[in-house]
């Protein structure tokens, strides 16, 4: 017999999800990023560029498909993911470079840094991206 999930089931659910499929992402984009610089020998900031995109992209169908379970792509979707994406690269910038400039060391900023931005990220994905949808209002009488 199933049962219902809890709000809080679902909500663990999907945070789990997400954060794995994060880390997958690292994975794919450390090996894909290594390949186009040794193997194909382009140069660094092209080869990070062509990672961050297909990546973005990758993750984004993973996300509709597995995280957000089954909803049907979507451009709008897939545009505010790149947004989110950006938003969250700003995020990240910032706070490395701020916190170096408050005299910690640029590698520990760096990972601090990691932190705010998947904070803006997450919550951006889960309360803007892939918000729920309000249920419509019965017309009253």
């Amino acid at each position: 017999m199933a049962t219902k999930l809890t709000t809080a089931k679902v909500s663990l659910r999907l945070t789990v999800r997400w954060f794995s499929a994060g880390l997958l992402f690292m994975g794919i984009n450390t090996v894909l990023l290594y390949g186009l610089v040794h193997w194909l020998r382009l140069n660094v900031p092209l080869a990070t560029f062509i990672c961050a995109e297909t990546c973005t992209l990758l993750r984004y169908v993973v996300n509709e498909t597995w995280v957000f379970e089954g909803r049907a792509l979507s451009w709008t979707r897939l545009w505010q993911y790149h947004v989110v994406n950006g938003g969250a690269f700003a995020v990240w910038w910032v706070c490395a470079n701020v916190l170096n400039a408050l005299g910690v060391n640029y590698l520990l900023a760096s990972i601090v840094a990691v932190g705010f931005s998947t904070g803006v990220s997450f919550l951006s994905n889960i309360f803007w991206v892939w918000r729920p949808k309000k249920p419509a209002r019965a017309l009253e009488p």
